[in-house]
């Protein structure tokens, strides 16, 4: 019987082999490509070059082997002959998003008898929908199946998927009880140090903290991942982001929100219980207090960038997103997951009036807007886990939605989103903003964000080095299956 199984199997493999094969010579990226061609001209669009400057109107950018050649107004600009021209009147063009809060894993809807939180990777439907949002560039910030997350990299990258570039973080480093139960529960610093050593040296590019780390472990962690040349940001709970940021941390993930350093509860190195924790910031915690400020200045001075998730929190808000958000992802899912997300938006609903997310989402977005007028560094993610309300790419657009009610401007939205992100990976100068000699990573959207930043959900065409991708045709690849794969 073993022999048996065993030719079963290697049959199998053997037709999944020639059919990839097949499929590799006719390019496995072709069925979502629009516009292929070496030289293409981008005429008479607008461009928000994520710098944060005003809007550039009726410019040409020319594109050449995947990389922007030139960019200037469309009056005067020169497109090389034998160019593919797309006039874009009407059009905005910006850079490809770089998305620093994201996962390749998704929460698996539950029942009333199967509650825990469990996540089942996307090996298909995360890096689809991503790219077909305007994603060029994406940290997976925290893997629950790291060889997985680096597979899909690697596929990605020898082009044999659609998907951003991805930059693999490892396992999540916690504590005791994880709150997911597929993590790794440290058992000390010396596990730690031995945990980033191991995933280093497998390919991860960077390492996430999370809530029930102990000091002692976050500090091994942090002399570790750097010891490899690498960064870390933390999920915190346990610590403080004070504390975090004087131990070297180079990134603090969602904000104030998950910051316990002000609860009166708080006891060093456990994490306290977040509804009361909650309750009281919400009640008590003043953005603009001396305490809060002087944090701000700390991470400030200690170069530790924060990552703002507002879709992530909006979800756990009575009646919001809009339902009109919702039913953009609806035909992504698998049905199940959709009954379960409005089932749990319903019963948010029902207990409205005793809900302190909506004066807590207010108070982040001050805290986010305090931070940047401080000199932090914000970037975003949209990190598609909570009760599955999120999708990868939707939930990045809809966070540069968020960023805009924040108080930020829609340029400095799109910054925050795109060349803020290309900074703290060190890639400035490759991506990030739109200029020539950089990656022809672009988002081509239908109307102008800086005038309705809803016009982001509105993606024709999504530029990933010169090659233009078809966003309808990546997002009805996924049609039913959020959730499955």
């Amino acid at each position: 019987m073993r022999s048996l199984l065993t030719f079963l199997a290697t049959a199998c493999l053997t037709t999944v082999s020639f059919t990839g094969f097949a499929q590799t010579a006719k390019s496995p990226l072709a069925p979502y490509i629009s516009v292929s061609d070496p030289v293409i001209a981008l005429t008479h669009v607008g461009i928000i070059d994520g710098t944060g400057a005003a809007p550039l109107p009726d410019q040409t950018a020319v594109l050449d082997h995947g990389k922007i050649a030139s960019i200037g107004p469309s009056a005067s600009a020169k497109i090389p002959a034998g160019a593919k021209v797309l006039d874009l009147h009407g059009d905005t063009v910006y850079p490809g998003l770089v998305g620093m809060h994201e996962h390749l894993f998704y929460v698996e809807p539950g029942s009333a008898a199967l509650r825990e939180l469990v996540g089942g990777e996307m090996f298909q439907t995360g890096p689809r929908l991503y790219l077909a949002a305007g994603v060029t560039t994406a940290r997976t910030t925290g893997s629950i199946e790291p060889y997985a997350d680096l597979n899909i990299k690697r596929s990605i990258d020898r082009g044999l998927k659609p998907g951003p570039d991805f930059g693999v973080t490892g396992p999540y480093l916690d504590g005791p009880d994880p709150l997911i139960p597929q993590l790794h529960q440290l058992s000390g610093p010396a596990d730690a140090t031995r945990t980033v050593n191991y995933w280093a040296d497998e390919g991860a590019t960077s390492f996430k903290a999370y809530m029930f780390i102990t000091p002692d472990e976050l500090k091994a962690a942090i002399d570790a991942a750097h010891a490899h040349g690498l960064k870390i940001t933390g999920h915190l709970c346990s610590v403080g982001f004070t504390q975090a940021a004087d131990m070297g941390i180079d990134n603090l993930e969602h904000g104030i929100v998950v910051d316990t350093e002000f609860y009166s509860g708080k006891k060093p190195g456990l994490c306290p219980e977040d509804r009361a924790a909650g309750q009281e910031m919400a009640a008590k915690l003043d953005m603009t207090s001396a305490p809060v400020m002087a944090m701000i200045h700390d991470l400030v001075a200690h170069h530790v960038a924060v990552t703002s998730t507002l879709s992530v929190f909006e979800m756990s808000a009575p009646n919001r997103p809009p339902l009109a958000i919702l039913l953009r992802e609806k035909d992504s899912m698998m049905p199940q997951v959709w009954t379960s997300v409005l089932q749990t938006r319903a019963l948010i609903a029902e207990h409205a009036d005793k809900s302190i997310m909506p004066v807590l989402m207010k108070k982040e977005m001050q805290f986010e807007r305090e931070f940047v007028a401080a000199g932090g560094l914000l970037m975003a993610g949209c990190d598609p886990t909570g009760y599955g309300a999120v999708l990868p790419g939707f939930g990045d657009q809809r966070n540069l939605e968020l960023l805009v009610e924040a108080g930020f401007t829609p340029e400095q939205a799109i910054q925050i989103y795109t060349q803020n992100g290309a900074k703290y990976l060190g890639r400035e100068d490759r991506i990030g903003t739109i200029a020539a000699g950089k990656q022809a990573d672009l988002v081509v959207v239908t109307g102008d964000p800086a005038k309705d930043i809803s016009a982001v959900e509105h993606v024709d065409i999504v530029f990933k080095k010169g090659v233009g991708y078809d966003p309808a045709k990546l997002i009805e690849s996924t049609r039913g299956m959020v959730g499955i794969r």
